[in-house]
């Protein structure tokens, strides 16, 4: 008898629970739903020469930012797959290892190379999607664009009803611009599976998106108690609905909000998300005119002190900057700066010069030298895409330029950012900063 995974694809397997519990491993993973280790342990126990099992369970270590566990294990599965499996489980594995070992443009490529002849390996698919993967962290300014081709290439492959490819598919497509479709297709793939943190998290961003926070909010505040505190997206979610209320003016909810899921003491989260939901929290506050609370920017910084000190991840290291700008640790910045500006000498920074650009500019902003920050920012405003994460996040630099342009007396041109951005997404915050300016 033929194993075989949750899509169709032959599993090298003669388990009937190594292959069970290997789909139900595959599924929580990909809904980012807690028991998703314990279950592909449990399929290691069954048969301990299931290669995808124990490459799966090295995505995970790699997913919870623990390398040397994700290394140890994906060598492993190397060993096994090279006796006992398929084309097909050879090259799933020889992708999953160059992304765990550092070759993310490698993966990409083989990556998508292998969703030609394998649509429906839905964990290699994977990779390439979502706000943090292959592509958006790529460098590439058009990676919103990219997924969305992607999803639709291989659509055809696809039941009407797989509610993971419908939740990837909605969100790329929201994340392009096409907000209608994006949340169509996400609300479809979240009504088949509510026990999936990724589809809670997509179909938030698309009503961000549409100008719907307070629908946001309130499916956050409906769902999130069903969600683990352990699920690695559990603070991030909260991060959603925290924000929704700052762009009502509600600093108080969004604080309260902040101390019960966000901050570092109490979330969770993949550190990635910690830093950046972190440090974009605080800096929205503070430049929105409320009060960060005594104590909050130091806790943030402790954090971040024990990850990300290697500078290079785009996305990390401009949230990194944020924390340091905030707390004056001018020469954290200053030191970042020079690491970065070494990278992209060597041609080895991905996401280019806009990455030590925003760092700089959040130093500029802090020292209230707004028209230094203008200077940094404008020129390079187009490719702040190309750090990666979701337009909801990378809109704090956004913010950050429209305010250093306000209190550096250029009204023209942030009435003109305004006018683009309410035309996009309509929004309180934008709304009272227009009618400031055009009072």
């Amino acid at each position: 008898m033929t194993h075989l995974d949750s899509r169709g694809l032959p599993l090298s397997t003669t388990s009937d629970l190594a292959a069970g519990r290997y789909r139900e491993g595959i599924d929580l993973l990909l809904s980012t739903w807690p028991g998703a280790a314990e279950v592909l342990e449990e399929a290691i126990a069954a048969d301990p020469d299931f290669a995808l099992a124990h490459a799966a369970r090295a995505r995970l270590h790699a997913i919870r930012a623990e390398p040397a566990k994700a290394r140890a294990r994906i060598a492993t599965a190397e060993e096994l797959v090279a006796r006992r499996g398929t084309e097909r489980e050879r090259s799933h594995v020889d992708i999953l290892s160059l992304a765990i070992n550092g070759q993310p443009a490698k993966a990409l490529e083989r990556a998508l190379a292998h969703a030609d002849t394998w649509p429906r390996d839905i964990l290699i698919l994977s990779l390439p999607l979502g706000a943090f993967g292959l592509f958006a962290f790529s460098g590439m300014t058009d990676h919103d664009q990219a997924r969305v081709e992607l999803c639709e290439r291989h659509a055809r492959h696809f039941d009407a009803d797989d509610w993971w490819f419908l939740t990837y598919r909605g969100w790329a497509h929201a994340e392009n611009g096409n907000v209608a479709l994006g949340r169509a297709l996400t609300q479809r793939g979240y009504d088949l599976r509510t026990h999936n943190a990724n589809a809670a998290h997509a179909l938030a961003h698309v009503m961000y998106e549409s100008g719907a926070g307070e629908e946001a909010e309130k499916l956050i505040a409906n769902w999130l108690p069903g969600y683990d505190r352990a699920g690695i997206l559990h603070g991030h979610i909260a991060w959603h609905s925290a924000l929704g209320a700052l762009e009502r003016g509600d600093s108080e909810r969004a604080l309260a909000i902040y101390a019960e899921y966000i901050q570092p003491s109490v979330s969770a989260g993949m550190p990635v998300n910690v830093v950046s939901d972190t440090a974009s929290f605080l800096w929205r506050l503070q430049a929105y005119g409320h009060p960060v609370p005594p104590g909050l920017w130091e806790a943030a910084a402790a954090y971040s002190g024990g990850v990300f000190q290697k500078a290079g991840f785009a996305f990390a290291d401009v949230h990194m900057a944020l924390i340091a700008a905030a707390t004056g640790d001018r020469a954290a910045v200053e030191q970042r700066v020079e690491a970065l500006t070494g990278l992209l000498e060597a041609g080895a920074l991905a996401a280019g010069p806009v990455v030590p650009a925003i760092c700089r500019a959040a130093l500029a902003f802090a020292e209230d030298d707004y028209a230094g920050c203008v200077r940094l920012l404008k020129p390079l405003a187009a490719e702040v895409v190309r750090i990666g994460g979701s337009g909801a996040q990378r809109e704090v630099f956004e913010d950050m330029l429209l305010l250093a342009l306000m209190r550096s007396g250029e009204a023209v041109k942030a009435r003109e950012l305004l006018d683009r951005r309410l035309h996009r997404r309509p929004s309180p915050r934008d709304t009272r900063w227009y009618g400031l300016l055009t009072a």
